[in-house]
């Protein structure tokens, strides 16, 4: 064949803005979200963690039925441990049933687990789940460093949700 047929033209590369436009984030799907978290705490810094799971928690994960509130984060022996994260049983499980509340291994990379550690060290500071996803077909977790707020703190954040919405109301009628 020669160069330049309409063949040709189908197997070449296409130029620089339209590689950009294919390369995208995979999207993550929220699992489970800890909204509670959000409310009681003072978000100070995020990362993101894997999990080590067994098939059924995962199982039961994608369906969806995990409960991160009252979780939270425990460092020992140098590994950072997930606790009080309840996952249901999987309905079409066969054979032994997992624990609900078991612990869970977090995997994270040697500087993270130092800043947490230093972080949990201090007073007034605790790390707990903002949410489960998936990322690429692997279940994460966002934990967040985080200082309990005051009684005051949180009525400032209900008069700030409660005027968003307002204005939001406002804007839909205009």
């Amino acid at each position: 064949m020669e160069h330049g047929t309409k063949s040709d033209e189908v197997y070449q590369t296409p130029p620089l803005s339209v590689r950009i436009y294919f390369v995208k984030k995979l999207p993550s799907h929220i699992l489970a979200d800890n909204r509670a978290a959000r409310f009681h705490f003072e978000i100070l810094d995020t990362f993101e963690a894997g999990i080590i799971l067994t098939g059924k928690e995962v199982k039961s994960l994608r369906a969806k039925s995990a409960k991160l509130t009252g979780g939270f984060l425990a460092i020992r022996d140098g590994e950072v441990w997930l606790k009080n994260f309840e996952i249901p049983e999987y309905k079409f499980a066969r054979g032994q049933p997992h624990e609900k509340l078991r612990d869970k291994k977090l995997l994270l990379t040697s500087k993270e687990m130092a800043k947490i550690e230093k972080s949990l060290n201090e007073k007034g500071i605790t790390a707990v789940p903002l949410d489960l996803h998936l990322s690429r077909s692997k279940i994460k977790v966002k934990v967040a460093l985080a200082r309990g707020k005051k009684k005051w703190d949180k009525r400032e954040t209900i008069k700030k949700r409660d005027i968003e919405r307002e204005m939001r109301r406002e804007g839909k009628r205009s």
